[in-house]
């Protein structure tokens, strides 16, 4: 990732860095990582969709990496963190832009295409509900809220923090390890992890962001339909997010389609790139 392009950007208020590849008058894809990622967990897209002739944005999300850490838990609430990508897609000087999501990243994504639809031409999304369905679900299927008891945990003031990083952060990447196939993340690649999670208050605001969701209700009316054309990958086998969740968020786009990849984890992208690539770049050309 050496001719990766290093970019700081301001936005909604603060400034985020931003990985950028491609040519500069490309059409623009934006790349939106999630927990506990950054930049670099596009690093297996970002130069195949510049090779296209797509400029490619990957931004540090706020509180992660690179990008500003503001103090309070409520600065990580979802309205904070869509405006913050519309205020980028703005910044880019594109009228409109790919937005691609994984993960939180994903959910972020959802927002800003129910918010503010007019900058997107199309959503890509991978493993991430939408807000709705994960709401559904949680209130009807008891065994979702298993899946997603770390979210509790998360809750506890200074806990994870500290246990996330012990002995150089070995739990952090056992827990990335212990729910991708055999072999997904290298050490090379966890060192890339190792130094993003030791930034100055950077795991204290991830898990920030888990925070905001449990304490914090949205104080705008945002419409629950996805009107831009929606394309949903999902990995089968992820730990954290029962695949029939893919088929309740598509409920919720006006055109939206999914693939399902049966073998691949929650980190689909990491696991089956050559495959996730090739239907990105295939729904974003139609």
């Amino acid at each position: 990732m050496e001719t990766v392009e290093h970019a700081y950007i301001k936005t909604n208020g603060i400034t985020l860095h931003v990985a950028q590849k491609g040519p500069a008058d490309g059409e623009l894809i934006l790349l939106l990582h999630g927990f506990p990622e950054f930049w670099y967990g596009w690093c297996k897209q970002i130069t195949y969709l510049a090779d296209q002739g797509f400029r490619v944005w990957a931004p540090d999300q706020r509180g992660y990496n690179l990008s500003d850490k503001p103090d309070k838990v409520s600065d990580y609430h979802i309205e904070h963190l869509a405006a913050d990508v519309a205020g980028l897609i703005k910044a880019s000087g594109k009228e409109k832009v790919f937005l691609v999501g994984h993960d939180w990243g994903g959910i972020v994504a959802w927002r800003v295409a129910r918010e503010y639809p007019d900058l997107l031409h199309k959503l890509v999304i991978l493993n991430a509900p939408h807000e709705a369905a994960m709401k559904e679900q949680v209130l009807h299927h008891p065994f979702q809220i298993l899946k997603s008891s770390y979210i509790g945990f998360f809750q506890l003031p200074g806990v994870p923090e500290r246990l996330f990083s012990v002995s150089g952060w070995k739990p952090a990447t056992k827990a990335l390890k212990a729910t991708s196939q055999k072999g997904t993340f290298s050490e090379a690649e966890l060192d890339e992890y190792r130094t993003a999670w030791s930034q100055p208050r950077a795991m204290h605001s991830m898990i920030n962001w888990y925070r905001a969701l449990v304490r914090y209700s949205s104080n705008q009316t945002v419409p629950s339909r996805v009107t831009v054309p929606t394309f949903l990958i999902w990995g089968a086998k992820d730990q954290f997010l029962g695949q029939e969740l893919a088929n309740k968020s598509l409920e919720f786009c006006d055109n939206g389609r999914g693939r399902l990849i049966g073998e691949a984890t929650h980190w689909v992208q990491h696991e089956e790139a050559e495959q996730v690539n090739q239907w990105m770049l295939d729904f974003i050309q139609e």
